[in-house]
């Protein structure tokens, strides 16, 4: 009775869990500082195409716009971008893009020494359901 009760119990796990999973890959890492610039990174995508946003979190109210730059495994893509203010945040995102899978990408504002980064993620296809 026993082994009957646990295998329900994992085969409605099972059903749960794959349910749960989002259909997508966005993430987002900060770093994690006590005092000073908070720096972070939002990644929306999937499977390698993914937008990237840079976000300073905590700016003085008197900054409204910071240079900011990407790179792709430690290797700098393309121009310095203006980030502008949004209410209380700094931030700029790059349009969804192509990294691959597997990549470190991270931003760093000009003028701060901390610098964010998260890493692309193969999720496979998944279908609504």
């Amino acid at each position: 009775m026993r082994r009957i009760i646990s295998l329900s119990a994992a085969l409605a796990l099972g059903c749960i869990v794959p349910a749960a999973t989002p259909a997508a890959a966005d993430t987002s890492s900060c770093t994690h500082h006590w005092s000073g610039p908070q720096v972070c990174i939002r990644m929306k995508g999937r499977n390698g195409w993914n937008s990237v946003t840079a976000i300073w979190a905590n700016p003085p109210k008197s900054a409204k716009t910071r240079k900011v730059w990407l790179t792709q495994d430690g290797n700098r893509l393309g121009n310095t971008q203006t980030a502008r203010r949004k209410g209380e945040t700094i931030s700029y995102t790059w349009s969804s893009f192509q990294q691959g899978t597997d990549v470190k990408m991270c931003v760093h504002f000009k003028g701060i020494s901390r610098v964010a980064c998260d890493t692309t993620k193969y999720i496979g296809d998944r279908e609504s359901w």
